[in-house]
């Protein structure tokens, strides 16, 4: 008898403990669905909030020299601003940006889309795409200063070259995850290829596209940088540069924050766009979100 109510008590434990557990899920579940409520930008702003306060604080106990706090960074930004350095770096920043970031999109897309449709070309071509964007970029930059010179080509170029392979690869991949079972209705209904691609293909690899453009984004940021580096020093590398020969922690940070906000400004751009040519996507993200 007393066995039987140590059993019971057991139980009786149990399913509390158990009780408990699906209380803690069911708790768990309520602060999800109320963070779910938040505007997504609410939470960034309080998220940079809270790192520029740390990052305020946090540099007090820090040398200068090492580490600028934001509140320097801005006094240096308005000082740059009003001394004419900044402005004109930027604009020769974002223009070779531009020029080598659009030849890679328009050059590396429809190449990625022949590479993946056609055997031939993935067996000639693939090789260098894939050798290429594992090559290290910088190693070539001396050499296509001697091609291209010290100017505004060289710079173009490189940014050229460090966009083109994200876009291409991942142009490439999406083609190839297409599912067999599309291409083969657009033959049942002798659709040419160029057709099957346009209508077929190309739609379902936009995903992959847009997410290599994002990626070939940061690339050609990176790329503007080591550019300017290595060629004439002119644009934002070279205030990076004449700001880290004399020690000026907080100049140095001003076109590094540029650069960074010029990265998060295409891959917000890059997201609306993809938004309106492959509405169904956000359809089936927010879906996943729920």
């Amino acid at each position: 008898m007393q066995r039987r109510v140590t059993v019971e008590g057991n139980s009786g434990e149990e399913k509390s403990g158990k009780g408990s557990a699906v209380d803690s899920l069911a708790g768990n579940h309520a602060s999800k669905g109320w963070l779910a409520t938040v505007p997504r930008w609410v939470i960034t702003t309080v998220s940079v909030i809270v790192f520029l306060v740390g990052w305020q604080i946090g540099a007090g106990y820090v040398n200068p020299i090492m580490l600028a706090p934001p509140s320097k960074i801005a006094v240096a930004f308005v000082q740059l601003s009003a001394s004419g350095i900044l402005w004109p770096a930027v604009a020769s920043s974002l223009s070779s940006f531009l020029v080598g970031f659009a030849l890679a999109i328009l050059i590396g897309i429809p190449l990625g889309l022949l590479i993946g449709t056609s055997r031939t070309a993935e067996s000639g071509i693939g090789i260098y795409i894939t050798a290429g964007y594992a090559a290290p970029m910088v190693a070539f930059v001396p050499l296509l200063t001697l091609w291209f010179g010290l100017g505004f080509a060289v710079k173009a170029v490189v940014v050229f070259v460090m966009a083109l392979f994200p876009v291409c690869i991942n142009t490439w991949l999406g083609v190839k995850a297409v599912p067999k079972e599309l291409t083969e209705v657009g033959r049942a209904f002798v659709a040419p290829r160029s057709v099957i691609i346009r209508r077929i293909v190309l739609p379902a690899t936009l995903p992959s596209i847009m997410a290599g453009i994002k990626l070939s984004g940061g690339r050609a940021v990176i790329g503007v940088v080591i550019a300017e580096f290595f060629t004439a020093i002119s644009g934002l590398g070279g205030v990076i540069i004449n700001a880290s020969s004399n020690f000026e922690t907080a100049r140095m940070f001003v076109p590094i924050v540029i650069l960074m906000l010029l990265a998060l400004v295409v891959n917000r751009l890059v997201t609306i766009v993809a938004e309106i040519v492959a509405p169904w996507q956000k359809e089936l993200a927010s879906k996943q979100d729920d």
